[in-house]
């Protein structure tokens, strides 16, 4: 039998290839909002991030979250990814 392909995707903080459910989804969608996919499937631009606080820091500080949708991304999306991270909330 043939092996499956895993969906990789490249984490927007470290810039490493990782499979796609060992991270974090970030969605703006059509409209413009921007918020956190825990399913994976909700419409719009994403970008992805690790579990990891020091991708996090790196991806807010060098601004790719800005980059990848184009927009200004406002503090309040950086303080609800920390605080679920912290918490250990995302699985």
């Amino acid at each position: 039998m043939k092996k499956r392909k895993i969906p990789m995707r490249m984490c927007i903080g470290c810039r490493e290839m990782k499979p796609k459910k060992e991270l974090i989804r970030i969605v703006r969608s059509p409209e413009g909002d921007i918020d956190i996919d825990f399913k994976g499937k909700a419409p719009g631009r994403g970008a992805y991030l690790c579990f990891s606080q020091m991708c996090m820091n790196k991806a807010e500080k060098s601004k790719m979250l800005e980059k990848a949708f184009g927009q200004k991304i406002d503090q309040e999306i950086y303080e609800k990814l920390r605080m679920r991270l912290n918490e250990g909330e995302i699985n």
